[in-house]
């Protein structure tokens, strides 16, 4: 026996009307509006004023001095042999310059850690802010060139 299916109501109109995907194409619109018009607001058309131009070769770079530290603990401003307030004085005339050197300390591998502690101190006290630490490559004979950090 065969079944037939019907529907029991016949198709009538919608009665109401679904505005969800009107809804999503507002809130789009309204998302892209909200992101485009400060953008269109910046590009004001100014002339800017003129600056004289700059010459970059004149700009002072800074320069390194090298503060070593040996094995026995003989603190050396650049080749010269110092002693503790030698280095802190030397120090502090290198902070008051107009541009700041790059101090490269440089300490030998057998040094007590606080050697090399007391010197950063000293460093740290003067006011200086731009150091290097002077290292080798590993496996290095020590005629390596120096590697700064």
């Amino acid at each position: 026996m065969a079944r037939v299916f019907r529907s029991r109501r016949q198709a009538a109109p919608f009665s109401e009307l679904n505005v969800t995907n009107m809804i999503d194409l507002g809130f789009t619109l309204l998302i892209i509006f909200m992101i485009t018009t400060p953008l269109v607001e910046q590009s004001i058309q100014v002339e800017l004023p003129l600056e004289a131009q700059k010459d970059q070769s004149l700009r002072e770079e800074p320069k390194t001095e090298t503060v070593g530290i040996d094995a026995a603990g003989v603190l050396y401003w650049g080749d010269r042999k110092v002693d503790k307030d030698q280095l802190q004085s030397l120090l502090e005339s290198a902070a008051a310059l107009p541009v700041q050197p790059v101090i490269a300390l440089r300490a030998d591998r057998s040094l007590n850690y606080q050697a090399v502690i007391d010197v950063l101190d000293q460093i740290e006290k003067a006011g200086l802010t731009k150091l290097n630490i002077d290292t080798q490559a590993a496996g290095g004979d020590g005629n390596d060139k120096k590697k700064s950090h």
